[in-house]
């Protein structure tokens, strides 16, 4: 698959509204829920699923839940060579892990559902840059 085609499958969840723990395209998805999607969208059946989660849980977990679950099945990247398509973690503190993914549409934006708001793609901020934790391809990216 190629870079475009994930921003391209991104894309097409723009819109969609914020529900947590959702993963439906036009009806509603968190932040993981949208990464899952454009997975099935590309790859076809997700490789497992996450448990049930609450809007803290990494806060009360104090684990890299996230980014454990993205080294399973994503190919990771060196800080500073994130490229289009690449899915992005971010925490919040420097002491709490990474709870919140988004996928890099073009080198200065980000595709992301957020609470309250639709799916919606975003300058890619020196505010989100300083928040970035981990970056990842999906599998099977050809450049």
């Amino acid at each position: 698959m190629r870079r475009d085609e994930i921003v391209e499958a991104a894309r097409a969840w723009l819109g969609t509204p914020y529900h947590h723990q959702a993963s439906l395209r036009g009806v509603g998805c968190d932040c993981l829920g949208f990464v899952r999607g454009v997975w099935r969208d590309l790859l076809g059946d997700e490789p497992e699923l996450p448990p049930p989660y609450s809007p803290y849980w990494a806060e009360s977990l104090r684990q890299e839940t996230l980014a454990a679950a993205a080294m399973r099945h994503l190919i990771p990247v060196p800080r500073g060579e994130e490229r289009p398509g690449d899915v992005l973690l971010f925490r919040w503190r420097e002491h709490l892990p990474a709870k919140h993914c988004a996928i890099l549409s073009a080198p200065d934006r980000i595709a992301h559902a957020h609470d309250g708001a639709a799916v919606a793609e975003v300058a890619f901020t020196p505010w989100w840059r300083r928040h970035l934790s981990h970056a990842f391809s999906f599998p099977g990216v050809t450049d």
